[in-house]
């Protein structure tokens, strides 16, 4: 799971990269690419290591990179064009949009107004895509006109091209004309950056926390007020002396938190959870998944062998206060390969050697 944080020059990009990733600003590399992993919350693995005292503890991580701004001469584009090959990697899009006044720091275009430059960006990104989109559709249709075994694949693909092209001509995201399944995997290898999700981080001035200004988010999954600055600055802080800090500007969760929650709930992704005397871990996967394709997470040779699923509901753990107990209350169910994992189940997956 990769993030890339994408935003005009002087956005706060990179004081929101160091929020989520805890990365000093000078330790980052100038004018270059900056990655990180980090965890993606699970406060629900807090009870379970309690209840269990494992050895370990292993949270889910995700990737965020940090794209250098515009060159010089070029403050008017986020500079999209330039890191296409990052971004048809990454699989969520994190907005930065300056929402926020500084004597210091010149706004973009001379002005504040975070609706202009979402709409600036989602251009910027249809443009790429259009792009893209001309050039295989011009090597279907020569492809697609010679008899051949692929012929009725090629003509098939080449209709879902056009349909697509005809969408970013129009200034539609290409991911509101695509069909999730078949058509999605069809396009996927192209990296087209309107099928990717987008998530909104609001960069507000510290007085705007509370009330931040509206926002017309377009197809964003969420949007998140954030004073990116400040978020850093508490990032960086021993955590024994942020909650006070926090306090003073009604800040009840770091934002990072919400803003990895968001990207990660954008992927359409769940946890489901295991936990022993060895491990407690939370277990990222697509909604939808089966039990058999859980297993295969952990390990192919879970799936091949899969019996069943001891399965119980994090909730109903939590509330019967151990697992002998669950099992006493009849909330421990035995699921077999089809059943659709919900997000907080807690699994243990049985299996033939």
């Amino acid at each position: 799971m990769r993030v890339a944080i994408v935003g005009f020059p002087f956005s706060g990009k990179t004081s929101l990269f160091t929020a989520i990733s805890g990365v000093p600003r000078d330790h980052l590399k100038l004018a270059e690419e900056n990655l990180a992993a980090v965890k993606v919350p699970e406060p629900r693995l807090d009870w379970l290591e309690q209840a269990y005292t494992p050895k370990k503890r292993t949270e889910a991580t995700m990737d965020f990179v940090d794209l250098p701004g515009s060159a010089e001469g070029d403050e008017e584009k986020a500079g999209l064009t330039k890191h296409l090959p990052t971004l048809r990697l990454a699989d969520v899009l994190l907005f930065c949009l300056r929402a926020f006044d500084s004597a210091s720091v010149p706004p973009h275009m001379g002005s504040v107004d975070p609706q202009r430059d979402a709409s600036l960006l989602r251009d910027e990104m249809l443009l790429a895509d259009m792009v893209t989109l001309t050039g295989r559709k011009e090597r279907l249709e020569k492809s697609a006109s010679r008899p051949s075994k692929e012929q009725d694949a090629q003509k098939k693909e080449l209709a879902l091209v056009e349909r697509c092209l005809t969408a970013a001509e129009n200034g539609k995201p290409v991911r509101g004309v695509v069909q999730p399944g078949d058509e999605e995997k069809m396009l996927r290898s192209f990296g087209l950056l309107t099928l990717k999700p987008v998530v909104v981080a609001l960069n507000v001035g510290e007085s705007a926390i509370a009330k931040p200004p509206p926002l017309d988010a377009g197809a964003a999954s969420a949007v998140i007020a954030v004073s990116a600055a400040l978020e850093a600055e508490l990032i960086l802080m021993e955590p024994a002396d942020r909650p006070a800090f926090m306090a003073d500007y009604g800040i009840s969760t770091l934002a990072r938190d919400r803003l990895i929650r968001a990207c990660f709930e954008a992927l359409g992704m769940i946890h489901f959870l295991t936990a022993g005397p060895e491990e407690v871990r939370a277990w990222p996967i697509p909604r939808g998944f089966t039990a058999v394709e859980a297993a295969g997470r952990i390990h192919t040779d879970l799936a091949k062998g899969f019996i069943k699923a001891e399965t119980i509901a994090y909730d109903d753990l939590r509330a019967a206060g151990s697992m002998r107990d669950a099992k006493a209350a009849n909330k421990v169910r035995q699921e077999p390969k089809g059943y659709v994992v919900q997000d907080g189940d807690v699994i243990l997956f049985k299996h033939s050697a």
